[in-house]
């Protein structure tokens, strides 16, 4: 009877498998967004960096304007419109290498999940006459890896605030 429960164990962990899902958490809401060169109202790329982690935000284009805006924007991440990436490094990740004209050569990207669905909404305030603030927020995000295995503990739901200048 031992043996049967042993094998029994023994056979529950070996048909158990967690997959090759390695991210635990994904937690960016401490950490600033940026962008390359000058920020305006045609930037479209932004990303933040969490140490080996980032999260890259590819807004679709004429989302930001140097205009108050009356309702939240919203734009769908999937196929057509936003898209949200994010990636794992082999080691801490800099600005350069998303900015650099050649990426560096390390470090190397060991994971991209690319969100399959979700939502971008953004709210435009003025500050004055020439400065607006634009509040970014992402609901509903879907990040799946290869394996169909998706992640369910997110804390991305603030990206961030960025701040336009019209001249």
């Amino acid at each position: 009877m031992k043996r049967v429960l042993l094998l029994l164990a023994l056979g529950s962990f070996i048909a158990c498998s967690d997959g090759d899902l390695q991210i635990e958490t994904i937690d960016f809401d401490s950490v600033d967004p940026q962008n390359c060169g000058t920020l305006t109202t045609s930037t479209t790329l932004f990303f933040k960096l969490n140490d080996d982690q980032a999260l890259i935000l590819k807004l679709a284009s004429g989302l930001l304007k140097n205009e108050a805006s009356s309702s939240t924007i919203t734009s769908n991440i999937g196929t057509s419109g936003s898209q949200l990436t994010y990636r794992i490094f082999s080691d801490n990740v800099t600005s350069a290498y998303f900015c650099s004209d050649f990426p560096p050569a390390t470090p190397t990207v060991t994971e991209e999940i690319e969100a399959s669905d979700g939502q971008v909404l953004i709210t435009t305030v003025a500050v004055d006459e020439t400065t607006f603030e634009h509040t970014i927020q992402l609901q509903g995000i879907t990040l799946e890896n290869d394996n169909k295995e998706r992640i369910t503990d997110l804390t991305i739901n603030e990206f961030g605030v960025i701040t336009t200048t019209s001249n």
